[in-house]
């Protein structure tokens, strides 16, 4: 009898770690990224003309955040709070949670499962986003940008392996749900199981290229995974 790999991958987990740009919100809906990007770039050419034109034409805040960083500490910290302050403006105009994610929140309470959310957004703007839609109370921990530390965002491993032991958890026992490569880079190195979210086309394809445990393209599947799975 074949076996659903998301029900299998739910199955083998203690905490279900979640993206948060993405598997929870859209945080660049209502603010574009490429906006904010402009605007980081014109901070930095502000301070340092020639650093600014490294960034120019860039597209991604992070992109531009790690420019700084890596041109001048204290640059980058001046870039990394506007880039906060900015993500924290966007989440205001964000609009509502990923369909299917409260669900899948509701679903792992339920089921007795821990939350945490890990993120390469600040830990502030995913707080705020939490409260502003009242879902603060499903989400034990939040394990954000670190900052002045940009080599330790995913997909290096260490958001995940922080969030598990902040939760007594194995990591081993961890599953995240992301939507982009980096996130199954991390539950790899990690050593959690990966759960893909396929939120734009190819996206399944490159998850199952990178060996992803289970591969869903509706947030609302986790919380169904975890719903109809049989208690002992």
């Amino acid at each position: 009898m074949p076996t659903d790999p998301l029900k299998e991958a739910v199955a083998r987990t203690r905490l279900l770690l979640f993206d948060f740009d993405g598997p929870v919100c859209d945080v660049f809906a209502g603010l574009p990224a490429t906006q904010v990007a402009r605007e980081l770039t014109q901070l930095l050419t502000s301070e340092d003309k020639a650093v600014g034109a490294l960034a120019a034409g860039v597209t991604d805040p992070m992109q531009v955040l790690d420019i700084a960083h890596r041109a001048d500490a204290i640059l980058g910290q001046k870039v990394e709070q506007a880039l906060t302050a900015a993500e924290i403006r966007a989440i205001e105009v964000a609009g509502n949670p990923t369909p299917g994610s409260v669900a899948a929140l509701l679903a792992a309470k339920e089921r007795s499962r821990g939350v945490a959310v890990v993120s390469n957004n600040s830990a502030q703007c995913v707080r705020a986003f939490l409260d502003r839609h009242k879902l603060g109370g499903y989400v034990a921990e939040i394990v954000g940008r670190p900052s002045e530390q940009l080599h330790l965002m995913k997909p290096n491993p260490y958001p995940l392996i922080h969030a598990a032991e902040l939760m007594h958890v194995d990591v081993s026992a961890c599953a995240l749900i992301g939507d982009s490569t980096t996130d199954i880079q991390a539950a790899h190195a990690a050593g959690a199981i990966a759960i893909g979210y396929a939120n734009k086309p190819n996206k399944a394809e490159a998850f199952a290229s990178l060996g992803a445990n289970a591969i869903t393209n509706d947030m609302q599947a986790i919380a169904d995974a975890l719903s109809t799975e049989q208690i002992p």
